[in-house]
């Protein structure tokens, strides 16, 4: 009796998983309203110079997020005006947990856990309601330094973003960021992950130039401009970037 109890208690918290997963990704990709990307700034190392950016951050190191999606949203024909709302929340005191090196199944999952807990936990109160939380984890500006891999989770519909605490880097931050916040709608990475370069057709901004390369923009979910068979560079900005066409029916933009 027990034992069938448990059973059947366990079988409808994995179907209200299930549909809660499913009826968010269904809302995700609707795109019946603008979806709320709130950013969390988080000063990843404890400095005093990231300290004093972010004292002065404001929504303007975000401007072009807004209109970028809009653009590339109406280059698919989607009938939305604004897909997405881009707002700036307080500041996150508490680090979160580190993603795991070794890239093993169980380590992801445990990290996705341990992740969406601290952010239930440590995320301020911000209006409106978000639909995706993204904390940017700020690092110094440091000649040669690169950053550790951002992550997006469809599952959550949260990410860890690092940048840079630079008003110089806010282009390329921003790519980054628009990255990121494709991941949680369902974007895929279109890289290949052992050389980081662009995957062809998919990851190329234009696959029917002519010559192939070198291309001048890249596909955003590929996050480089392929130049050679072998070098490819990071763009500065979104306006060297493009929202490609296998990435625009991963987010429901083409049905």
């Amino acid at each position: 009796m027990f034992k069938n109890l448990r059973i059947l208690i366990l079988l409808m918290i994995l179907l209200t998983v299930a549909g809660t997963t499913w009826l968010s990704r269904w809302q995700a990709q609707s795109w019946t309203r603008p979806q709320v990307v709130t950013l969390y700034p988080i000063n990843a190392g404890g400095d005093a110079a990231t300290d004093a950016y972010l004292d002065r951050l404001d929504e303007s190191a975000f401007a072009g997020l807004e209109p970028y999606f809009r653009e590339q949203a109406a280059s698919f024909g989607l009938p939305l005006s604004q897909p997405m709302r881009f707002v700036l929340a307080r500041r996150v005191r508490a680090l979160p947990p580190s993603v795991p090196r070794d890239g093993g199944a169980l380590s992801a999952i445990s990290w996705s856990l341990r992740m969406r807990w601290w952010a239930w936990r440590e995320t301020p109160p911000s209006s409106p309601k978000p639909d995706v939380r993204l904390y940017l984890l700020y690092h110094p500006v440091v000649p040669g330094t690169v950053l550790p891999h951002s992550t997006g989770l469809e599952k959550g519909r949260l990410g860890l973003v690092n940048v840079f605490a630079g008003r110089a880097q806010e282009g390329s931050n921003q790519v980054v960021i628009a990255h990121e916040t494709l991941h949680t709608f369902g974007a895929t990475d279109k890289y290949d992950l052992g050389s980081l370069m662009p995957r062809f057709p998919e990851g190329y901004a234009d696959p029917r130039r002519e010559p192939r390369l070198p291309q001048s923009q890249a596909e955003l979910m590929a996050g480089r401009i392929p130049l050679r068979e072998d070098q490819a560079r990071i763009p500065g900005g979104l306006g060297e970037t493009v929202v490609g066409a296998g990435t625009a029916v991963e987010i429901g933009w083409v049905k």
